[in-house]
């Protein structure tokens, strides 16, 4: 008996370590120039917003645009990962929003630079919650939030690594006649289209056609992953709109819009805050990367403190509060020090929030409804965070002409933040399941 649950033991570690080793550095290099060709539109804009003539509210508009088309595509782009399999889904994503991301380079006036961001974000949509319910599919819950975390270090890691390089393709202006901010749309656009096509031979659907497991892995992994959806419930087969008027639903959508206005919101405007401090543009990009190295280590840690305490909870609502307590830090001070300090809180909240958070929100989905739960989660808290937010801020900033002012907003979502999201998670009465919400037809 001790030799078999020693063998059980054995072969639980060697198919995780397998799988995490073959998917996820793949998905998160993926996911790296995801955000890299999100975000460099906040270091293309030391440049380009002069040559545009845009205004910080234009610049805050232009930049939000992104996240209304991804709002109207997130839910069918994740329901057709489920219909086509998640090779070729993810790969169709990857290549058509690194072209887009090339094609920024080609904008010629604020009009056709809404059009690109508007399109950009219909491309990209359904990226991030297809990778999420695509784990659900190769990692057990147990090992989800160390995993996720792991996984969206990408994000941090994308401004960390772009911040400096978007600085020195910026050097570039001039060659072959073209600006700064030219190349380095064209330098980060097209390597996600390479990417895209080597998912089409490197990614798998589902455990049972995994080659590079052994046969006793994949009949292992394949019955893990079938008795944890077993357990989570297949739910009531109903439409998308009931699905979206279950309370949990949007109360997930404003927990998740804080950190993700947190990450929108500092990822378009603080390399213009920094500049603020009379930065060079390469000064700029060094000193924008710090937070974001802070961030990518934390996260990590994180996440793994909460899969080792098996505690999701606090670890989704303390970020949140390092989130508020560092926005309402930088009314005290206009010194550079500090407020790279300030934004290496607000980002550590804004990162390590994520593991454990959405660990917590697919435990709550049952199996059905976790496509367009998880993608329909992702695309209103982006609306709340990445189109009212940042807008938010570009209007505060443009009347009263401070940084900080323009961060308070946020500072009062966080509190909201926390309040629903201790709501959410209290522990339900004895005798009373958690409810989960339903599965779409």
């Amino acid at each position: 008996m001790e030799t078999t649950i020693l063998n059980e033991q054995q072969l639980e570690k060697e198919t995780i370590r397998k799988v995490s080793l073959r998917l996820v550095p793949f998905l998160m290099l993926c996911y790296l120039f995801a955000f890299i060709d999100r975000g460099n539109i906040g270091m293309a804009a030391l440049q380009m917003n002069h040559d545009l003539g845009l205004s910080p509210k234009m610049f805050g508009f232009a930049s939000s645009l992104f996240f209304i088309s991804y709002f109207i595509f997130e839910v069918p782009s994740n329901l057709a990962l489920q219909r086509f399999g998640a090779r070729k889904w993810l790969a169709r994503i990857m290549i058509t929003w690194g072209l887009v991301s090339a094609c920024m380079a080609l904008v010629q006036g604020p009009n056709s630079l809404y059009v690109l961001r508007f399109v950009l974000g219909a491309a990209e949509a359904g990226f991030f919650p297809g990778v999420i319910l695509y784990l659900t599919y190769w990692i057990p819950s147990a090992y989800r939030a160390r995993i996720v975390a792991i996984f969206m270090v990408a994000i941090p890691a994308a401004s960390f690594i772009s911040s400096p390089v978007s600085a020195m393709l910026m050097q570039m202006d001039g060659v072959l006649g073209l600006r700064g901010w030219h190349w380095l749309f064209l330098f980060e656009g097209l390597p996600t289209v390479l990417l895209g096509l080597v998912c089409l031979f490197f990614l798998t659907n589902q455990p049972r056609e995994a080659k590079w497991l052994t046969e006793q892995q994949r009949e292992w992994l394949a019955r893990r992953i079938e008795s944890e959806r077993a357990k989570r419930g297949a739910g009531s087969h109903l439409s998308l709109w009931k699905l979206f008027s279950n309370p949990r639903v949007w109360g997930m959508a404003l927990v998740c819009s804080c950190a993700s206005a947190a990450g929108s919101i500092l990822g378009v405007w603080q390399p213009q805050l920094l500049k603020s401090f009379g930065l060079t543009v390469m000064q700029t990009g060094m000193l924008n990367s710090v937070p974001y190295a802070a961030a990518s280590v934390l996260m990590v840690w994180w996440g793994r403190h909460s899969d080792r305490t098996r505690e999701q909870r606090w670890h989704t609502a303390i970020p949140l509060l390092l989130i508020a307590a560092g926005l309402g830090s930088t009314l005290l001070t206009g010194a550079l020090i500090p407020v790279i300090a300030m934004l290496c809180m607000i980002l550590i909240g804004a990162y390590s929030f994520k593991g454990p958070f959405w660990a917590l929100a697919s435990g709550w989905l049952a199996s059905g409804s976790a496509a367009a739960g998880l993608a329909g989660i992702n695309a209103v808290s982006n609306l709340i965070g990445g189109r009212l937010m940042v807008n938010v801020y570009g209007w505060v900033k443009e009347v009263t002409g401070s940084y900080a002012l323009a961060l308070m907003p946020l500072a009062l979502l966080s509190f909201i933040s926390v309040v629903t999201l201790l709501y959410l998670s209290r522990k339900p009465a004895a005798g009373t399941p958690m409810p989960k919400a339903e599965t779409v037809a």
